[in-house]
């Protein structure tokens, strides 16, 4: 595998598309700290960490539906930075998701955040994926 973060996003893609309700990821940090940008944002129900004998780990995230239309709240997942070409933005640049009403999940020499908090903290970063 050669895009450990595409694999990421296309898991819980998958998963949303086909209306299940627990998706496994194997786990590494950046994924982790993604997962939590999710759940912050409110894009998922919830997520746990479980180590496994190969010492890589399993992310468990439970996907978020409406209680009425049965929709996934994500919509879209969109990767952004690729291995072969690497997306940085300065925090000037960084581009709006929906208008303000998605996310762009940025890795920053502060961590791993959302566009709203990178422009708040006046810092830029290398643009993972957007989210809506």
């Amino acid at each position: 595998m050669t895009d450990p973060i595409a694999d990421f996003l296309t898991r819980l893609r998958n998963a949303a598309k086909a209306n299940h309700r627990v998706v496994e990821i194997p786990s590494s940090n950046i994924k982790k700290e993604m997962t939590r940008v999710l759940y912050e944002k409110g894009y998922i129900l919830k997520y746990k960490f479980e180590e496994t004998t190969n010492h890589q780990g399993v992310i468990k995230i439970a996907l978020k539906y409406h209680n009425q239309t049965k929709q996934c709240a994500i919509t879209t997942l969109k990767r952004v930075s690729t291995p072969g070409l690497r997306r940085y933005s300065h925090v000037i640049n960084i581009p709006k998701v929906l208008n303000g009403l998605g996310v762009a999940i940025i890795t920053t020499s502060k961590g791993v955040m959302t566009d709203k908090e990178a422009r708040l903290l006046g810092i830029g970063g290398e643009i993972l994926c957007f989210v809506s």
